[in-house]
């Protein structure tokens, strides 16, 4: 990798900045062509996003790959929270790393499965493709209200059927303790499925584990943009401006409240979601002059 320092580094969430939330594809033709021209300028990209590595390789990667990636570039994937990683490169995902300290166990999942197929299959899907952690998502041809009034008791019924089972649950305020005291996982709700993981798992520690990966290729840029759609999203930013890093984090769904924070927060005019995403992109490809013509 090249030795001069890029003037630019991005931790990028996926639902919401990259990939709509309602066709689950990278939807804006400009993002796929955005990403690669500031990746041909030494901008390390990592997608840190609770999205499985199936969905990476399936939506982002093999678009990117399609559209031509350059020959030489640093970019990253972290998925699942921080539970599954993997390097990119012009001929796709690399060797995928899972966590399996974290996954919940198979007793559970197996549990958690049925009670989707039984009470809860008219409104969400089970996602087969996650290795560590369980996400039921709302199915693309229902109503998203229909699917938030079913959230709600499938939320309650995965807390009640986990801690029926032992397992050390979260959900909200409310807590069920293992046999030893313990509370491994959490019930977390996003606003197209309900995520089961790891306590252990988010995104601070996920962009940690990017940087660490892009130390290996090059010096690191010190200016860094995270871009999320939720609160969570801000931990990318928090780790960043913890380490040193002059960091700003773009919130494309502001609506949902912007935390106190000790460093800018850019909102992307009314725009929202992918478009916001494509119109941050665009803005960096236009600063960095990398636009041909």
């Amino acid at each position: 990798m090249r030795d001069t320092v890029s003037p630019l580094g991005l931790l990028l969430d996926v639902d919401g900045p990259i990939a709509s939330p309602v066709t689950r594809s990278i939807a804006t033709p400009s993002i796929l062509t955005d990403l690669i021209l500031l990746a041909g300028a030494n901008v390390p990209i990592a997608f840190i996003t609770g999205r499985s590595a199936a969905f990476i390789r399936d939506e982002v990667v093999t678009p990117l790959v399609g559209a031509g990636l350059p020959s030489e570039f640093r970019m990253y994937g972290v998925c699942e929270k921080g539970a599954v990683w993997f390097p990119i490169s012009a001929a796709g995902m690399g060797e995928v790393v899972v966590d399996a300290s974290v996954a919940l166990p198979e007793a559970a999942v197996a549990a958690l499965r049925r009670l989707v197929a039984d009470s809860y299959a008219d409104t969400m899907f089970f996602d087969e493709t996650k290795q560590a952690m369980v996400s039921v998502e709302q199915r693309t041809d229902v109503a998203h209200a229909a699917y938030l009034a079913a959230q709600d008791s499938f939320n309650e019924a995965a807390f009640a059927l986990l801690a029926s089972r032992g397992v050390g649950v979260r959900l909200g305020d409310r807590e069920a303790p293992d046999a030893s005291g313990q509370i491994p996982f959490r019930i977390d709700p996003t606003i197209i499925s309900t995520d089961i993981e790891s306590v252990l798992l988010d995104k601070d520690n996920a962009a940690e584990r990017a940087l660490a990966f892009f130390a290996e290729g090059g010096p690191l840029p010190h200016l860094w943009r995270s871009v999320g759609d939720s609160r969570s999203d801000y931990l990318m930013a928090d780790h960043l401006h913890a380490a040193g890093y002059d960091v700003s984090h773009v919130d494309v769904r502001p609506a949902d409240g912007i935390p106190d924070r000790p460093y800018p927060v850019i909102v992307m005019g009314e725009q929202i979601h992918d478009e916001a995403g494509a119109s941050f992109l665009d803005y960096w490809v236009d600063k960095l002059g990398l636009r041909a013509g």
